[in-house]
């Protein structure tokens, strides 16, 4: 049921070596969170909807085929990694400051045969250079915060597709005082509390750019 599942949020044809792939991916992240808390041991029986599914409904949100995409923070590879697998035509660069964690993630890289396709930056985003067609990025930092890290990766046409919590509307609210820009949202299908914020047209208003 879980690759139906997966294809039915997605939209996505997933082959029998696409599963393999995530089979792969979740059965060496839970491996690996014995030796570093990657993702909270409570969600591990759930780690396909809490964490896999989570990060795969970005994928027909952002709508964008044989794009560019950064995923900021990326921790294990949530949900930059996930998108990697489902998205053979696109490109993934995946920024995460924690040495041990993009350890985890080259060798994930290696063994999922992905170095074509995925780029993976140890340090932050500002010591980064776009621009991307595509940025994402889970649990960082408030909306408002995690813009002024990623606005200088971005063009006009740029689209912002962010997973957020239960604050997600007072996230924007805070966020409009700062900057322009057209933004939807769409109900999280793992989280009936939860948002996916879809932003492009993105610019500072005077002086919030620089707060």
């Amino acid at each position: 049921m879980q690759p139906e599942r997966l294809a039915e949020v997605t939209g996505v044809d997933v082959s029998r070596e696409t599963w393999n792939q995530i089979e792969l991916f979740i059965s060496s992240l839970l491996i690996e969170n014995k030796r570093q808390n990657l993702i909270s041991k409570s969600t591990e029986d759930s780690v396909f909807e809490r964490h896999i599914l989570d990060g795969a409904q970005l994928l027909p949100i952002a709508g964008a085929a044989r794009a560019t995409w950064v995923d900021i923070g990326t921790g294990p590879g949530l949900p930059g990694m996930v998108l990697a697998i489902l998205d053979p035509s696109s490109t993934f660069t995946l920024v995460e400051p924690r040495p041990l964690r993009v350890r985890f993630l080259e060798k994930v890289v290696s063994d999922l045969r992905l170095g074509d396709r995925v780029r993976l930056v140890e340090g932050k985003a500002s010591d980064l250079d776009g621009p991307f067609q595509v940025i994402t990025g889970r649990a960082v930092a408030n909306l408002s915060k995690f813009l002024r890290m990623s606005r200088h990766l971005s063009t006009e046409k740029s689209l912002w597709v962010l997973p957020k919590g239960k604050k997600a509307v007072d996230e924007l609210e805070e966020a409009r005082r700062f900057w322009h820009f057209e933004c939807s949202t769409v109900e999280s299908v793992t989280d009936a509390h939860a948002s996916i914020v879809r932003m492009r047209g993105v610019q500072p208003k005077s002086r919030g750019g620089k707060r």
